[in-house]
């Protein structure tokens, strides 16, 4: 079985980041998309929220789990089985920042990091702008799936 984790803080959980799950499926037996503890990090949406959000845009996805986890990704490869770890570039910054760390986690664990281009469409979406949208009252709905919209 082919397993794969879409690690990530999904603060919030956006089109870009569906538009990376979904074409992963073809790619994959089971994804678990790995909510990240981030002490360090502030976050808008608690964790249950996140988890919550991503559970429905896939209820009826059998391949998909999501789940939160603490430390390093590649500890939390190892203790759901998985083999690979799916990112979505958007830009260079974006590859420069994951090629290093896909280098380390395959030095680390010989777990392989899997880089998928996020489509044009979906391309200058970040959750960053989404939350900078939300806190402004902006127009974020656009952005994110119907599961995220918040009132």
């Amino acid at each position: 079985m082919r397993k794969a984790i879409f690690p990530g803080s999904f603060d919030p959980f956006t089109l870009g980041h569906l538009d990376v799950l979904k074409r992963s499926l073809s790619l994959f037996d089971e994804i678990t998309v790995g909510i990240g503890k981030n002490d360090q990090k502030k976050t808008m949406f608690s964790e249950q929220q996140r988890i919550e959000f991503i559970k429905k845009c896939f209820k009826n996805e059998s391949k998909i789990k999501v789940e939160s986890y603490e430390g390093l990704t590649i500890d939390f490869c190892k203790k759901i089985g998985a083999k690979f770890i799916v990112r979505g570039i958007r830009n260079n910054g974006d590859f420069e920042f994951e090629k290093a760390i896909a280098r380390t986690n395959r030095k680390l664990s010989k777990i392989e990091t899997i880089f998928l281009l996020t489509s044009a469409k979906t391309s200058f979406i970040s959750s960053s702008i989404v939350r900078e949208l939300i806190v402004n009252n902006g127009n974020y709905k656009l952005l994110v799936p119907d599961s995220v919209r918040v009132s």
